[in-house]
């Protein structure tokens, strides 16, 4: 542990899951935190958030974190099942390809998730409302960081002796080191949705929807047709988080985001391809949501390097993923806590062996798994890859059907 005469200081540029988890595991090893998120303040809902699955070991560590496991449960609905299905979208008959039991997954809104570890700290770590503009490093265990007050574009000024970027998959501390680093567009966008059924349980768009995927609340529905795919499950609090994956050239976005603003009409054509490809159910499902998005799907090709003197990347700044293996939060959690680890082990005094120590236990699992996830991808949507015939769910042998499943991912039972 840190000695109390002088307790070590980290910077965390970033207040989302990835920086809340890392304030977690640095404060639990005796570190001072502050974190520093551009946004007024803590998101009380999120109207672009969405669903994600929390693996078993990402669990326990938020549950460590909490101090009352029961929080998490509460907040969560299990995914035992892993189900990939194919529908004919002629017929709209469907089929199951593959039916993993022992998943183990368990479902969050990435806002309930948020809440639950943002409320877990003491507020006074967070700087809402302040823009990171630059760093420099003093020496190899001191850096110094600038911030806007965006109320009033005070410029201020933060000693420590760690910068920890978890500033997102378009992060600019990555981005000062590697500046040649660019995402790689995936060739496909995923339209997304939570509709809350609340109060209308017993509607028929409800009733039929549970009829047709009769495990909803406790499975992770997969549902592939001809050159797309599609995610269902369920969420606290009576919702449903729904998405559909569509293969279109790289779309004109903000620089700072891989959201797009939709009109009217883009929904309107996009439930129309809905109504070419799904049952009726689900599509009926995806017209009830208020306020669907749309996001490009990018990933990036494993970087060699996640630190340089005192700086380093955590979550989607140190890989960015698509999201086909579940992987973008859980590997922000697991990142957290490996780096947590490693400082309490080689303390601040040796902090280049401490970034040495996590770089070396994560970079080799998150490379392997960001291009499994890519694979995975291009398979569900019938996308050339260069060692196989684009996945037809017709023609897929009982091989090809278990490629499908999610525990084929590299490290899935690993503690890495």
């Amino acid at each position: 542990m840190i000695e109390k005469k002088n307790k070590a200081k980290a910077i965390v540029v970033g207040g989302s899951i990835a920086g809340v988890s890392c304030a977690h595991a640095l404060t639990s090893v005796g570190w001072e935190v502050v974190v520093l998120e551009k946004t007024s303040a803590p998101p009380t809902g999120s109207p672009t958030g969405a669903g994600l699955g929390l693996d078993p070991l990402a669990q326990q560590l938020i549950a460590s974190w909490l101090g009352h496991p029961q929080l998490l449960r509460q907040t969560t609905l299990p995914l035992i099942i892993d189900q990939n299905q194919a529908t004919d979208n002629a017929t709209k008959v469907s089929w199951t390809l593959t039916r993993d039991e022992e998943f183990n997954f368990r479902a969050a809104h990435w806002a309930d998730l948020h809440g639950l570890l943002y409320n877990a700290l003491p507020s006074d770590i967070f700087f809402w409302g302040h823009q990171f503009i630059s760093f420099s490093v003093v020496d190899k265990a001191s850096v110094k960081v600038k911030a806007k007050v965006l109320q009033n574009d005070e410029i201020i000024e933060i000693d420590g002796n760690l910068l920890v970027a978890a500033d997102g998959c378009l992060s600019l501390i990555r981005q000062s080191f590697l500046p040649d680093v660019k995402l790689r567009y995936s060739g496909y966008c995923a339209w997304r949705g939570v509709l809350d059924f609340s109060g209308k349980e017993d509607s028929e768009s409800i009733k039929d929807i549970q009829k047709a995927y009769p495990d909803l609340g406790k499975c992770l529905y997969f549902d592939l047709s001809s050159g797309t795919h599609s995610v269902l499950y369920e969420l606290p609090n009576k919702r449903l988080n729904w998405i559909f994956y569509v293969n279109q050239p790289e779309p004109e976005i903000k620089r700072n985001s891989v959201t797009m603003k939709v009109s009217e009409d883009m929904i309107n054509k996009m439930i129309q391809e809905a109504e070419k490809v799904w049952v009726q159910e689900f599509v009926r499902v995806m017209k009830e949501t208020k306020n669907p998005f749309l996001n490009a799907i990018y990933d990036c090709d494993p970087l060699r390097q996640i630190f340089w003197d005192n700086v380093v990347l955590i979550g989607d700044a140190a890989h960015p993923t698509s999201p086909h293996g579940l992987r973008s939060t859980n590997m922000s959690i697991l990142d957290a806590a490996v780096l947590g680890k490693c400082l309490e082990k080689w303390g601040v005094e040796n902090l280049q062996s401490a970034l040495e120590d996590y770089q070396s236990i994560r970079l080799p699992v998150t490379s392997k798994q960001v291009l499994y996830s890519r694979q995975l991808g291009r398979i569900k949507q019938g996308l050339d890859l260069p060692d196989r015939e684009p996945f037809d769910p017709k023609k897929a042998t009982p091989q090809d059907c278990e490629d499908l499943k999610q525990k084929n991912m590299p490290f899935f039972s690993s503690v890495h």
